[in-house]
This record gives C-alpha cells, sequence and structure tokens, in this order.
C-alpha cells in the first residue's frame, strides 16, 4: 500500500514552490528559540516586503524540486539551520536582506541547557542593587561579591562561563539581573540565493556606513589622481579646464598681459598700491574720497586687529617731535591719478 501525503503537506509544498517561482531572493533562516509571540510580531512586521514560510526540510527539498532549481544548493543552504524557514522577496537584494532581518535580533537571559555563544565577563562595579539574598546568590555561582556603602559591589572581573560551555541552575536568571543576556534570539539568516549566487553570513554581514565611507574616499582618491595625471573624462574636464584657466591668468598676469579678465586685477593691485602711498602722506594733501577710501580701510582693520595691551611701570618719555618740511601745495593726491 503507497501512503499518500497528508493535503497540508502537499498545500505547504504548492505554497512554497509558489514563492520561489517568484524568484527574486532566496534565503534560509533559522527562527529556532524564538518565543511564538515573537514570531508572530516578526512576521506581521515584514508581511509586506517578504514571504516567510516555516516548513520541515524535506517539504522544502520538494518544492525546491518542483521550482526546478538546483537541490545541491538548497543542502548547503540548510547549513546549521536548527529549525529552518524559507524567505523569498523581491524588494530586498540579498545584502540588503540581511540588513533588515539582522534588526529582528534582541538579547534574552540565558535558560538551562543554552550553549553560551562566548565567554561571558562579569565586570567589577556597583550593581546598584540594595542589599539582600542577591549577595549569597552571586556568590554561589561563582561571582564574588558583598556589600559596600549601602549597594552590592563585585569585587572582581569574573568570567561566568566560556564559550561553548552549558548554562545551568540559576546562572541564566542571575547574569540577567545584572543586564546581561547573552542568548540572541532573532530571524537568523543561515544563507541566500540571488541570481544563481549563493551568499553566507560572512560575506552578507557588512557595515554600511563604513562601507559608504570607504566608497567615498576611494572616488575621492581615484577623481584627485585622475586630475593630476591630466586624463580627460566628462568627469575630469570641468575641473581640468578650471585649473588650466586659473594657471593661465596667473601666467598673464605675471607677463602683464592686458586683456578684460587682467584688467580688473591690475586695476585693483593699483588701487591697493595707491592707497597705500597715500596713508603716508599728510591728510591736507588728501581729497574727500581718498580720506573717506582710507578711513574705511582703517575701520576694516580696526575690526580684525587684536589689540594688546602691554604694562609697564617706566614713566613714558616725552618724545620731541622734529620739524617736518611742510609738503608741496597740490589739489590732492586724487588728482595723481585721474
Amino acid at each position: 500500500m503507497i501512503a499518500k501525503a497528508a493535503p497540508w503537506k502537499k498545500g505547504t509544498i504548492s505554497k512554497l514552490a509558489e514563492d520561489l517561482s517568484r524568484g527574486g531572493t532566496i534565503a534560509i533562516i533559522d527562527i529556532h528559540g524564538i518565543p511564538a509571540d515573537a514570531m508572530l510580531g516578526m512576521r506581521k512586521s515584514l508581511r509586506d516586503s517578504m514571504s516567510i514560510r516555516v516548513a520541515k526540510k524535506k517539504l522544502m527539498t520538494r518544492a525546491w524540486n518542483e521550482a526546478k532549481l538546483d537541490t545541491d544548493v538548497l543542502f548547503e543552504m540548510f547549513g546549521n539551520a536548527v529549525q529552518p524557514a524559507l524567505v523569498q522577496t523581491t524588494e530586498f537584494d540579498s545584502f540588503t536582506l540581511f540588513s533588515e532581518l539582522k534588526k529582528t535580533e534582541a538579547g534574552r537571559a540565558a535558560k538551562p541547557g543554552d550553549i553560551a555563544p562566548k565567554d561571558i565577563i562579569v565586570e567589577k562595579q556597583d550593581t546598584g542593587m540594595a542589599p539582600g539574598p542577591i549577595v549569597g546568590d552571586l556568590n554561589s555561582i561563582g561571582i564574588p561579591a558583598k556589600i559596600m556603602k549601602g549597594s552590592v559591589h563585585i569585587q572582581k572581573d569574573t568570567v561566568a562561563i566560556k564559550e561553548g560551555e552549558v548554562f545551568e541552575g540559576e546562572l541564566g536568571i542571575m547574569l540577567s539581573k545584572l543586564g546581561i543576556n547573552p542568548i540572541v534570539t532573532g530571524l537568523k539568516v543561515i544563507s541566500t540565493y540571488e541570481n544563481g549566487i549563493k551568499f553566507s553570513p560572512d560575506i552578507l554581514d557588512i557595515d554600511f556606513d563604513e562601507f559608504r565611507t570607504k566608497v567615498i574616499g576611494g572616488v575621492s582618491a581615484t577623481f584627485n589622481l585622475a586630475c593630476n595625471l591630466g586624463w580627460m573624462t566628462n568627469v575630469t574636464m570641468p575641473t581640468l579646464l578650471s585649473k588650466a584657466s586659473s594657471e593661465a591668468l596667473n601666467v598673464a598676469v605675471e607677463a602683464e598681459v592686458i586683456n578684460h579678465k587682467t584688467l580688473p586685477l591690475f586695476i585693483g593691485r593699483a588701487n591697493v598700491s595707491m592707497l597705500g602711498l597715500a596713508s603716508r602722506l599728510d591728510s591736507s594733501a588728501l581729497d574727500d574720497e581718498l580720506a573717506s577710501k582710507l578711513g574705511a580701510v582703517a575701520a576694516a582693520a580696526a575690526t580684525t586687529a587684536t589689540p594688546v595691551a602691554e604694562e609697564t611701570d617706566s614713566t613714558p618719555t616725552e618724545v620731541e617731535e622734529e620739524e617736518e618740511d611742510e609738503p608741496e601745495e597740490f589739489g590732492g593726491l586724487g588728482d595723481l591719478f585721474g
């Protein structure tokens, strides 16, 4: 007698095959250890952007075959998943999907039977907890504690449990009271499959901010190198032309070539020289316009200069002013410049 597949299994296979036929990004995730209510909340929040279906490996394999995909790839994707689920999305690529699912991760208190994911170190600290039985409880699990200044203090850094060891007794609960929740639960990505390429978590786990900074730095360095080499492209040409124009203008100014570009610079230089000369003359030699310009320059200099007051115990000596020769009379320095 040939055993018939249960209707619900056929329905599950059909839905899985339908998801796989949509293409896009496919992922195998592990939902082991996620509480049922938390799982429902995660699926609800992600429903609009992806499909998440929980099924046994055998049913996934049959659906994979129906979608005419390579089952060897699926076996590799299962990896170490304890309770696998299949994710399909056309909205995210593999890297974005990994980032989205990583957001579901959260720490919880360790339970008896859980395996430590790393060395759990309890640091020397003031726990802030009031004196009580907690002191004896901490000492009973190997964490030295005593009461100091009205609160419970951990006496020294202590390795509560090493990576790979199994949590037993009240250790997980006591660590949770210290704010240590080492067991991470969430939709853990085991592998993704996109456009015939399989990606593992070590490839997908990217710090996008750091990556973006490196890309920007690389592009900037490449652009600078191209400009310094004189590499002409539609990207570098505006900068190269601007640089060439600036260098040509400098050469023209130094060579005293007069044109519509250099003339304003020459006039500006002459104006500065004229004001410098005028500042050395007696005010009686200046007309109103020139005096006004000198006043404006002096006011601007006063706002930027930092006055320094010097103290001295000596009495300033009077300096006799030498008689100056009176300048020849003329209508003002402005007359010299038209």
